[in-house]
Formats: C-alpha cells, structure tokens, sequence
C-alpha cells in the first residue's frame, strides 16, 4: 500500500475519469491545462507521470497529454484512456495521486544499442520488462525498434532477446510430449495455408493447438481469417477444453499473456513498416514457445517481391532460426517455398475463407498452388510423427484431404469454437482491373496487390480484398479482367482503384 504522505510535495488527490479513447497498446493519462498541479508541479505534455491509488503497491505509467475541453477532463479529475484504466481496477471517482515518472534505468541500454553496443541477456531482460509494465512510452519503444534494426543485432543478442520476452510473459503446457506448429514469415498474400494444416494434422491424431495473430501488415491473418467462420477470440481454459476434444483449434492469441511484449513492439513496428530480422525471429519463436510448441516448421518464402529476396538470404535466416531454435530446446524444420507470386486466389480474409473451404471440400475449381503447398507443410509435420516414415506425410495428408476428414475435423473445430451462423459477405462494391495488353503474365508484385487489398478496407472489413482471375504463367487477352477489387465503404474502393490503374502490379509479356 503506497503512504501518500511520502509523494513528493504533499501532491493533492485527483478524481479518476476514464476516457473513452483507444489509445492501443500506450498508457494515455490527461490533465486539464487549469488543473492546479499542471503549472505547480511543472508536469508538460507528453512527459510521464505515476499514477498511484490509496491501496496500489506500484504505481502505473503514462503519457501525459494536457486538455482545454472539460468535456474531456475537468480541472479536478485525471483523465484515464481504456488501456490504462483498466490496469487501475479502481472505479471512477476514485481518489489518485500522480507525480513525475523515473525515466527506465534500462534506456541507457537502448541508448547504446543505438551507438552499436552488443547487448547481454540481462539489458534485453530489463529493456523488455519496462516495455511489458508500460514504462515506455512509444516514442522510447521506436528507439529500441529502430536501434536494433539499424544496427544490427547478432545471433547470440537475438537468442537474449527471445529469452527475454519469453520469460516476462506466461507459458502453455499440454501436457504432451509432441505438440505441432507452423509460422510463414509473411510476405505472400493468400498464403492461408495454416487453415488446411490445423485440420489435417488434427485429423492424423497430433496435437496442433494453433494460436495466430491478427495482419500486421498485410491483408489478411490467419485469425482475421478463422474469425469469418468461428469465434476466435477465447480464454485459456476452453482452449485447453477445445485441444481435449478436438486435438486442434485456431485461435487468436492475444487473449492469453504469451510474449506479451511482442503485442507492444508489433505496435510500433505496423506504423514504421519496419520487420528486421532480429526483432522477426525473437518475435515469432518467441511466440511459438510461449504456446508451448515443442516442433515447429517454418516457411520460407523467396522471391523478388517477397520478404526474402533469394535462396542465399533464406539460408542465413534458416541458420538464424535454427541456432535459436536449439538453443530454447525448440525442434525447428525450415521449408523454403516459391514466394514469386500470391498463393490461392483469394486476398482478404471472407476471399481467403473462400479457397479454403473450396480445398476442404474438394471442389473442381479450388485452388491448386494453395491446395498443393498445404500438402507438402502436412506432410513434413506429419513425419514429425515418429510412427511414420520420411518420405510417407505427404501421402498421409492427401489422403486424409481427399476422404474428406480433414472437413469433417475443420467442421468439428469450428463448432466447438463457436460457429459464426451469420456469413461474412463480400464487400458490395467491386471492379474489374483489366488488361492493358494482350500477352502472358511474368510477375505479378506481392507488396503492391497486397496493398492494394489493404487499400480497399481488409483486413479491418473482412469482406474487402481482391480476387485474382490470372496468375504467373496465364494468358490475357487486352479488356480482360486481372483480378477484382472488393470493398465496403466508398472512400477504401475509390483509394484501392486510383492505386490498382496507376500501378495494377502484373507485368504482361508480349508473347
């Protein structure tokens, strides 16, 4: 219990207020600019203060930001954003006092990764601890973002760094000796293979409880995508219900405290478009044990519009993953698969839910590189089974697809999450992108199609995204359409057409 009595200068109490304001992963306090203590006190806008109540043991941090509306907060009261209010657990009106925050002993350390200073477990530890108990403020976490990725960070400060957000959140355990997973690095739109494997390995009998983030940067993720058909957002008890059940589930992993400092550094990194390879790796391993995987594999995408350009730069990240990988008793496979050109035909999570369930299903027109890559994942995570031979998962998971059990496990799944019975549309509003020329398609641009589906609303409106009618390899005749634009809202169609006619991403050779 804090003494108020020892708050510096006798501070007088403020009336709690929270403020309806989503400030997203940042604590957010704010004080009217004729509060007595904002001039007495010397507080300014945008420093950090202490929050302390009568009964808390450790005061919480925030950013200041100063107010003239008294709408928003009155002279007497401190204004709370959602995030940080809910970290008080008090009621509005409650008595707080604040005072000025100690800067984070463990800046110094951000400091000197940014001069290019190798740092050790113990500075990671600390860096990462601050930014789990909100004593960095955003401006301080993209320091530590763009340090590292500047700089540099070498393999043993990627291994401190795993560690380190590993050890300041919770673990999972199964409770079982072989539990299955599988991360893409990104990159690729339409890449939805993770929805095939889930139900295939669980349908083989191997335990794969898949916990997956929403999109950073890209149009859709895997959870944006399960969401159009189940409930995703569950609590640790009923996953460990659904894996009883089902062996399986595919679910948004925010819910539970799994590196939760990966949620903060995400954060940062969406708006910076910044993705090194150090902050990448630490952030996906760390994850992926966090979940309490004990085998992983992770795909590897190459191509000229991918995250990772050629073969030679997927062998060093491979090793990097690998050295990791051993040292956090991790058993770690890397696939390198064909990144030249989206997966599947759907982008955006109602269009990739589409190709999917069109696998699932065995329908005619499903899409075959889509269908095909998911296969030959499931069959390396299949041979992690020790009772089945190299060279055998491929032919297991083919056929557990084709019989139809894999639908039948996915159904299962979906049920038990929690069925969305009320279908996702497509966006109303939709346009053909077509053919300048007529000729055979070359290349088609990962990065530009995929911000184009950004573009016209996904993955924030699930049914916005584009469908691809030509791929790599396809003839096109002049007037015919490329691909389809969908959206819901006016202003995301207009953006997402001006960008598709000034640069539709496919290059047509004339041949």
């Amino acid at each position: 219990m804090i003494d108020t009595s020892e708050l510096p200068t006798s501070i007088p109490s403020l009336k709690l207020k929270c403020v309806a304001i989503d400030t997203y992963k940042e604590n957010v306090a704010y004080l009217h600019r004729s509060c007595g203590l904002y001039r007495s006190e010397g507080f300014q806008a945008l420093s950090k203060i202490e929050i302390h109540t009568a009964t808390s043991t450790q005061p919480v941090i925030a950013v200041l930001n100063v107010v003239d509306d008294a709408t928003i907060t009155d002279v007497d009261e401190l204004g709370l954003s959602e995030q940080v209010y809910e970290q008080l657990g008090i009621p509005e009106g409650s008595e707080v006092f604040i005072n000025h925050a100690t800067p984070p002993e463990s800046l110094k350390s951000v400091h000197k990764k940014i001069a290019g200073e190798k740092l050790d477990y113990e500075q990671y530890l600390h860096i990462i601890q601050d930014i789990v108990n909100n004593r960095y403020s955003k401006i301080e976490t993209a320091a530590f973002i763009v340090g590292c990725a500047e700089t540099g960070m070498e393999r043993d400060e990627i291994l401190h760094l795993t560690h380190a957000m590993v050890d300041t959140g919770e673990r999972i355990d199964w409770g079982e000796a072989l539990v299955c997973d599988k991360h893409c690095i990104g990159g690729i739109p339409g890449n939805r293979t993770t929805m095939l494997l889930v139900p295939i390995i669980a349908a083989h009998g191997m335990l794969m409880p898949k916990t997956s983030s929403r999109a950073i940067t890209s149009p859709a993720g895997t959870a944006d995508t399960m969401e159009v058909l189940a409930n995703v957002d569950l609590s640790l008890r009923r996953l460990h219900e659904i894996v009883s059940q089902q062996r399986a589930f595919l679910a948004w992993g925010g819910t539970a405290k799994l590196a939760p400092a990966d949620d903060v550094l995400i954060s940062v990194e969406r708006p910076l478009s910044l993705d090194s390879t150090g902050q990448m790796i630490a952030s996906i391993l760390s994850k992926k044990i966090a979940a309490g995987a004990t085998h992983l594999i992770i795909d590897i995408p190459i191509g000229p519009s991918a995250k990772v350009h050629t073969h030679m730069e997927a062998l060093k990240l491979r090793k990097l993953f690998e050295y990791v990988g051993d040292n956090m008793g991790l058993h770690l496979e890397v696939v390198i698969t064909d990144g030249s050109q989206p997966i599947g035909r759907g982008i955006g999570p109602v269009l990739e839910t589409q190709d999917v369930m069109k696998i699932l299903t065995n329908e005619s027109d499903a899409p075959i590189d889509l269908k095909e890559k998911a296969l030959q994942l499931a069959g390396r995570i299949i041979e992690f089974d020790p009772d089945v031979r190299g060279g055998q998962g491929y032919a297991i998971a083919r056929d557990i697809l084709e019989s139809g059990r894999a639908l039948t496990k996915m159904n299962a799944i979906i049920d038990a999450q929690g069925r969305n019975n009320t279908p996702m549309q497509l966006g109303k509003l939709h346009y053909d992108i077509c053919a300048q020329e007529t000729g055979t398609i070359d290349a088609i641009d990962n990065l530009k199609i995929a911000s184009i589906a950004r573009l016209a609303g996904a993955p924030m409106d699930k049914g916005a995204g584009i469908y691809l009618h030509k791929k790599v390899g396809d003839r096109v005749k002049k007037g015919e359409a490329l691909f389809t634009i969908y959206a819901e809202f006016n202003a995301d169609f207009t953006f997402a057409k001006n960008a598709a006619m000034t640069d539709n991403s496919y290059h047509i050779g004339k041949q």
